[in-house]
């Protein structure tokens, strides 16, 4: 059975990194905990929690997407709808709510889906995000729950990963032939660049 530790890093693209940093780590108080680029092009990384990052790409030709409600169907090509942030209370979600407010920023109402309760904005990029947090007593993770009128086949085979459905891996790479090749990001501990954080690190 593989083991997931979660999502190790989202991606999305901004065209003004500055105005992004101040919204996800000053606002939202994500750290910073990595940066790399170069003129025209830089890639930053926040941190989530232990186990997940945010990161950005800075693209000086995207343009911010159009504010679309988050769960609202489209047609056409699409591929992303929304992300949601997990937080630890009810009062941390209403504190979030009120910066966001404060700072200008659209911001709904408290929602009650059952299980979680939200609240729902928009980054300065037009990402769709959420902020969440459980309600006591409803673990979806150890009580899945499925109310689907119309469920398919697949869907009524329940929740757990059903074996038999690919093909085995007949060849598994062996260890000697796990070649690992550099890329980018390798330049951040190989001591080539400085570290432009350092003096900031070292601030009380």
């Amino acid at each position: 059975m593989i083991k997931y530790h979660g999502i190790h890093h989202l991606a999305m693209a901004t065209r003004d990194m500055d105005r992004t940093i101040r919204f996800w780590r000053d606002l939202l108080e994500m750290r910073l905990v990595i940066g790399m680029g170069r003129s025209g092009y830089r890639h930053y990384f926040f941190e989530v929690s232990p186990d997940t990052l945010l990161t950005f790409f800075e693209w000086p030709d995207v343009e911010p997407v159009p504010e679309k409600d988050h769960g609202y169907p489209v047609k056409g090509p699409f591929i992303f709808d929304h992300v949601s942030f997990a937080v630890d209370s009810e009062d941390t979600v209403w504190m979030l709510r009120d910066r966001l407010d404060a700072a200008g920023y659209w911001v709904s109402d408290m929602i009650d889906h059952g299980f979680i309760r939200s609240v729902y904005a928009f980054d300065p990029n037009g990402i769709p995000i959420e902020f969440s947090c459980a309600v006591a007593g409803f673990d979806i993770r150890k009580n899945p729950v499925n109310t689907d009128s119309h469920p398919s086949e697949i869907i009524e085979e329940g929740p757990e990963p059903q074996p038999g459905n690919w093909p085995p891996v007949e060849r598994a790479t062996p260890p000697e032939e796990r070649d690992i090749f550099p890329g980018e990001g390798l330049e951040l501990f190989d001591g080539i660049k400085k570290n432009i954080w350092e003096k900031a690190l070292k601030s009380p």
